[in-house]
């Protein structure tokens, strides 16, 4: 574990395979996964409990869509770190949800490589 804060993952996203595949790809020591939610209702329900500091959000979801759900986070909790993860056709949808408050963007599909950068450079 690195001497820096300890950051705690909550991953958003309806596919369970992108669930599973951030959660296992995800390797930097100061990150911990905490919790997985398959829609933004979901997520607003387990940011209660959890209390993530950084957060994955897919933007095309059932029951509440990933932009509505950053607004609602970043809302609750302005330092929230929330990183879009979504298709390239969701591009204005990514630009929107930048301009509630999400701090970065990474397209599907995205290599390992890709996703833990992109982490990296959420919480540095």
């Amino acid at each position: 574990m690195s001497e820096a804060a300890l950051h705690r993952l909550m991953i958003v996203d309806d596919s369970n395979i992108i669930r599973r595949r951030i959660e296992r790809v995800q390797d930097l020591p100061d990150i911990e996964f905490v919790g997985a939610a398959r829609n933004g209702r979901e997520a607003l329900e387990m940011h209660e409990r959890l209390r993530p500091t950084v957060v994955t959000m897919d933007l095309t979801m059932p029951e509440m869509d990933g932009g509505e759900c950053v607004a609602r986070l970043v809302q609750r909790d302005p330092e929230i770190l929330i990183l879009v993860i979504s298709a390239l056709a969701d591009k204005l949808s990514a630009i929107d949800a930048i301009e509630k408050g999400a701090r970065g963007f990474l397209c599907k599909p995205f290599t390992d490589r890709q996703l833990n950068n992109a982490l990296r450079k959420l919480i540095e």
